[in-house]
């Protein structure tokens, strides 16, 4: 993997550094909201049947987004291949960095890197349908509503009963977000 560099952003691959960070967005229930209904994560009893990436600073895939003009930890973002030509787009940031449109620079930057160097043809994303933030930042970068479906969740949150939405974008559809 390779650096990446936006206007605001720095996205590097993830590195043992960056472990109290991921772990520091797990505990915060607005950013856990639409992945397991605002429970901060117990990093002492991970669940082993988690429907998300938690990830810890060694996962392959996975891009620490740093704010380039100081450094400070906004999120991540991953890239997380399905199959050779497939991957899944996901990310998350810190609610102080919500609404400042990094979510999207950093997501097109990596989407855009996928397709130029990483062999995708088809990039896929998914979130809650009630998730309006992260579907804003999906179509923003240019992905296209695919479907949704119902989910049958063992433990349902608040809002799932309206189902999960998939968004793609395919290389020739990609203009760049």
């Amino acid at each position: 993997m390779t650096v990446l560099q936006t206007t605001q952003l720095t996205l590097s691959p993830c590195c043992p550094r960056d472990r109290t960070d991921f772990m520091a967005l797990e505990l915060d229930p607005e950013v856990m909201r639409f992945l397991n209904g605002g429970h901060a994560v117990n990093h002492q009893e991970i669940d082993p049947n988690a429907t998300f990436l938690m990830p810890r600073g060694t996962e392959p895939y996975v891009w620490a987004a740093r704010r380039t003009t100081n450094d400070a930890f906004v999120g991540w973002f991953c890239l997380w291949p399905e199959n050779e030509t497939l991957a899944e787009l996901g990310y998350r940031l810190h609610r102080a960095d919500w609404g400042q449109g990094l979510a999207s620079e950093g997501a097109s930057a990596l989407v855009d890197w996928g397709f130029r160097n990483g062999g995708y043809e088809k990039v896929v994303a998914t979130t809650m349908a009630v998730n309006q933030a992260s579907r804003r930042v999906m179509e923003k970068i240019g992905m296209h509503h695919a479907r949704t479906v119902s989910v049958d969740w063992p433990d349902p949150i608040p809002g799932s009963e309206h189902g999960e939405v998939w968004y793609e974008v395919t290389r020739e559809q990609w203009v760049g977000g």
